[in-house]
């Protein structure tokens, strides 16, 4: 019973040193990490901050040194997640503020100043004295006002610039109808005058009608005359 007991002690105190081992080889590569970050060596730094992370995923102090080497090499979307990992596992404030911090000046490199803004007002939330966060966001409200006009003008010339592309369009396409008219109007036949044939037989026509009408006045007088000697004959029978 004694050496069983002895045997959990032995289990015990090896698992106790492992665990101190652990801690302590996670702090080393934490405190390598930042002597090397402080030396500009972002890509070195990196590596140790990565190895902390493999001995304790949870680590929030390497999530947040990660994030700030991986954005020092414009590694921005990745620096993002980690700063978005410690975020939620973080509880201290003072820790959460510098979180969120330096996820707002990443939103604002990218100029994605909504986003930014919320960042900043997270870490004033945590930390409400951070006279520099507090600048940061006014920074970053009249950025994004600035931006918002600067998508409304251009807005507004992109419109400009649909509509008078339009009203060219309507009248090349008017220009190209009236000139497919006045093609269309050239290429008809002239109308065909009147042949020389066909005047000569309407003035052939009014001649033969003067004509006849004077020869039927000729032919009422000789008419009338012949009466007028019938009847002279009548009396002289009688």
């Amino acid at each position: 019973m004694s050496q069983v007991k002895y045997i959990i002690f032995i289990a015990f105190l090896f698992l106790a040193n492992s665990s101190t081992f652990a801690q302590k080889t996670e702090r080393d590569y934490i405190r390598k990490g930042n002597r090397l970050f402080n030396d500009s060596s972002f890509v070195h730094s990196e590596v140790n901050y990565r190895k902390a992370l493999e001995l304790n995923p949870k680590s929030t102090e390497a999530l947040y040194n990660l994030g700030n080497t991986l954005s020092q090499q414009r590694k921005l979307k990745e620096a993002m997640e980690q700063y978005t990992a410690a975020s939620k596992i973080e509880r201290n404030k003072g820790k959460l503020a510098k979180i969120y911090h330096n996820a707002g000046v990443l939103f604002q490199a990218e100029k994605h100043y909504q986003e930014a803004i919320q960042s900043y007002k997270q870490s004033l939330r945590n930390n409400p004295k951070d006279d520099e966060t507090r600048y940061n966001l006014a920074l970053a409200q009249k950025l994004l006002k600035d931006q918002q006009k600067n998508q409304k003008n251009q807005n507004k010339d992109k419109n400009k610039k649909n509509k008078d592309k339009d009203k060219q369009k309507k009248d090349d396409e008017k220009k190209k109808q009236d000139q497919k008219n006045k093609d269309d109007k050239q290429k008809q036949p002239p109308k065909p005058q009147e042949s020389k044939k066909n005047k000569m037989s309407k003035e052939n026509a009014e001649q033969l009608l003067n004509a006849a009408m004077q020869d039927e006045k000729q032919l009422q007088e000789k008419v009338k005359k012949q009466l007028k000697n019938q009847g002279r004959n009548l009396d002289k029978d009688w």
